[in-house]
């Protein structure tokens, strides 16, 4: 399983969302996933299983391959937690 955040220039934004979904990982006990960052050009060329990014960038990921999580406030944790758990139930993951 491979998550991949996005955003404009793949530094700040996309690295911060990575450290919060790796802290909902860990609270989730759920070990085996990889998670790593990427500006939205670069995007195109990594393979996903869950891609994302906030609102604006989110919908340039759809048809990526991947399933899209769309933020809507990238510092909003419940927000992350409950859209990231949907979509790795919806994956069979948990």
């Amino acid at each position: 399983m491979k998550i991949l955040v996005c955003c404009g220039s793949g530094l700040g934004s996309s690295f911060m969302i990575e450290m919060k979904i790796e802290k909902v990982l860990s609270e989730l006990n759920l070990t085996g996933i990889e998670v790593s960052h990427s500006d939205l050009s670069s995007a195109k060329g990594i393979k996903a299983d869950i891609y994302v990014g906030t609102r604006d960038i989110a919908v340039r990921l759809e048809g990526l391959g991947g399933e899209v999580v769309s933020l809507n406030n990238m510092i909003d944790m419940n927000e992350l937690k409950e859209k990231l758990s949907a979509t790795l139930k919806k994956l069979n993951y948990i």
